[in-house]
């Protein structure tokens, strides 16, 4: 009996630490991506408030700022510029930036699942969560030959191996990545 007792609270020690390394692991801010609509707000300023749309190259226009670069950025960095720009024309202005639509955060799975398609989702989804999304496989899915493909940066495409098997039992779990915006899941 007090083995059987030990061994539950060593599990429970384990748990209970794998739980607060997990929680305790901070979250990289999200990044603008193109299609994000943002709101942007002046305090005092009616003319310069207002819904924005990142384009597709990741600039958006803003009035009396010009073309603004919002790749690689945050929200909180995205402010600041703004603000600094305006300075020129008003004393101490107040902005504010909202996102308020992520829209470029999409992923895509293909293949033999039941719902295929473009998923927008939040910065932090894994591979099996969105086989979830898709519906799940269907039973003439491969799973051992399941890819990522995803873009290397420079024009170039890179596939990443998913084995299901393996991830659902435990077993490398290190396939079972942190997806990227523009990643396609593909399940043959």
């Amino acid at each position: 009996m007090r083995s059987r007792l030990s061994r539950w609270l060593f599990g429970l020690l384990l748990a209970v630490a794998a739980a607060a390394a997990l929680a305790a692991a901070p979250e990289a801010p999200y990044m603008i991506k193109p299609g994000d609509v943002l709101k942007v707000s002046v305090w005092r300023e009616p003319e310069l408030q207002g819904p924005v749309l990142v384009e597709p190259d990741g600039t958006f226009s803003f009035p009396l700022c010009g073309v603004i670069d919002a790749r690689n950025k945050t929200v909180a960095q995205l402010q600041q510029e703004i603000g600094s720009k305006l300075a020129h024309f008003i004393t101490n202005p107040v902005v504010t930036v909202s996102l308020t639509k992520i829209n470029g955060n999409r992923i895509y799975v293909i293949g033999q699942v039941k719902k295929p398609g473009a998923f927008t989702v939040n910065p932090r989804i894994n591979v099996l969560q969105a086989l979830s999304m898709a519906g799940g496989t269907t039973p003439f899915a491969s799973l051992g030959s399941i890819k990522i493909l995803r873009s290397s940066g420079n024009g170039s495409q890179v596939a990443l191996p998913f084995n299901y098997n393996d991830v659902v039992h435990g077993n490398d779990l290190a396939q079972n990545i942190t997806l990227r915006a523009g990643d396609v899941v593909v399940v043959p």
